[in-house]
């Protein structure tokens, strides 16, 4: 809910609570609040219209009194179809009944709370994982845009698995990582998260059990939850996923797959070991367990290159691998891959032709010229030389903040750092406290219900400036919360 939807005339002779029941009295009646939605809290309602909360609970009363809201402890405040003017029409549809019907599961409550906020002006991003704007290479990819009218061909369709020039250049581009993968065995999808789904719906079977490590990811959205699939957590050390659970995790479970990111884990920033990998890859071999390797984050080492990843010694067929220029170049283009064996990229790439017909071919000529020219390259020994900078001063500031507050780990490449409280108050308060000063955590439950003492903290994204006041008051944030224990 953005700010500027909200306009009030400070100086009218209309009070601002009128102004408000008129606004959301216009958003009843287009339709736009349908009966049975429930409309945004008065906290938030109160940031939006930029007032007081008093003045946002004079005109919710107004809109209750005149049958148009009704509330209720606990469960919110709903538009309904009591008014004698709503009476003498036939009532619309209960979209709110729609809409709790849906099969795809809702984002997390904190989730939804964080892809609201990170687009609230001058909000201090510290869990974003993503390049900060200043960090993309715009110059370069304006260069691109211009002179691809040489190359394209068409600005139509593209064929069921991607570009073919995209794809002989991401065939070239795996090779130097050990991956042999010919143009027919990759499949150009909208980002590694569209490469999920494809794979949620097109492989696997309603009640599959998939593992994976925990913390994850994966368990910040609702991908193989939505296609009514469990998730089942194998603990993780400084080597990577816990190999010797994973035989008794896949009996104990049926497990259908392994996820996993092996190279700057997220959220932990752990680096598999090149001995993990191979234990990991034998294991699953005797097993019959396919693996899915999340490897978006390869290409953001700092110290030095990852082990080979998984797909790289993979002789049966084993492994899917997913790669992603979201993290590295820029994530507006939407371009991802995945790599496997022939029958599955044909399976997924006729899914993906059923639900939005292929990626953009504009971004596909681009990332496809940006890797033919030599640039990816180069801009990835500038990106390298940037976030490790801003590590170090990420790391200076924790040593100087939270020493005695935190425990964390360097990450040896990646945008991420896994922060532990130390004193047992709520990452959830924390969080919202955080907030409501301008400040964006990612709270470690998110990725792991049981991690409600972590942070994830990003160095990629937010200004150093930013990310010192942000750290700051935090720390000081977190000592006020140790104070009132």
């Amino acid at each position: 809910m953005q700010k500027n939807e909200w306009q009030l005339t400070l100086h009218s002779s209309v009070p601002l609570h009128k102004q408000i029941e008129e606004s959301i009295k216009e958003k009843i009646s287009s339709g736009e609040w349908a009966v049975g939605t429930k409309i945004p809290s008065q906290r938030t309602l109160a940031q939006a219209f930029g007032v007081n909360r008093s003045t946002i609970v004079t005109a919710i009363e107004e809109l209750t009194a005149q049958g148009l809201l009704e509330g209720k402890s606990g469960a919110g405040t709903k538009v309904i179809n009591h008014t004698w003017n709503l009476l003498a029409t036939p009532p619309p549809p209960d979209w709110s009944s729609y809409v709790e019907a849906g099969m795809y599961r809702p984002n997390l409550p904190a989730i939804q709370e964080i892809n609201e906020a990170e687009f609230t002006p001058h909000m201090i991003r510290l869990g974003t994982g993503e390049l900060a704007p200043e960090l993309l290479p715009t110059t370069q990819l304006q260069a691109i845009f211009q002179r691809l009218p040489e190359r394209m061909i068409s600005l139509g369709y593209e064929e069921s698995k991607g570009n073919l020039f995209l794809r002989q250049q991401i065939s070239e581009h795996l090779q130097k990582i050990g991956i042999k993968a010919s143009p027919s065995s990759i499949l150009v999808v909208s980002g590694a998260l569209q490469a999920l789904q494809l794979i949620s719906i097109g492989l696997l079977q309603k009640g599959s059990s998939i593992l994976l490590e925990k913390p994850s990811y994966l368990y910040s959205v609702h991908v193989f939850q939505s296609a009514g699939m469990r998730l089942f957590g194998l603990p993780l050390d400084q080597q990577g996923v816990q190999t010797s659970l994973i035989s008794k995790y896949k009996k104990q479970y049926n497990g259908a797959l392994l996820y996993t990111i092996p190279s700057f884990h997220n959220p932990t920033g752990i680096l598999m070991s090149g001995d993990r990998r191979k234990q990991l890859l034998e294991i699953c071999k005797q097993e019959g367990l396919p693996i899915l390797e999340d490897d978006v984050y390869r290409d953001l080492w700092l110290d030095s290159p990852p082990p080979k990843p998984l797909k790289a010694d993979d002789q049966n067929g084993l492994v899917l691998y997913l790669g992603s220029m979201s993290k590295t170049l820029s994530p507006g283009l939407r371009i991802g891959w995945i790599v496997g064996p022939r029958p599955v990229i044909d399976r997924l790439a006729d899914i993906k032709m059923q639900t939005d017909y292929g990626s953009s071919s504009l971004s596909q000529w681009a990332v496809a010229e940006w890797l033919a020219s030599g640039l990816y390259e180069k801009h990835m020994e500038n990106i390298r030389t940037q976030l490790k900078h801003r590590r170090a001063i990420t790391l200076a500031l924790l040593e100087k903040h939270f020493k005695g507050i935190a425990t964390w780990s360097v990450p040896r490449g990646g945008f991420y750092l896994w922060v532990r409280i130390l004193p047992a108050i709520s990452s959830q308060a924390l969080f919202e406290k955080a907030l409501s000063e301008g400040i964006l955590l990612n709270p470690g439950h998110l990725y792991d219900r049981h991690s409600t003492q972590y942070l994830r903290i990003s160095y990629s994204y937010a200004s150093l400036a930013e990310i010192e006041a942000g750290l700051v008051r935090v720390a000081e944030l977190i000592r006020q919360m140790m104070g009132k224990q």
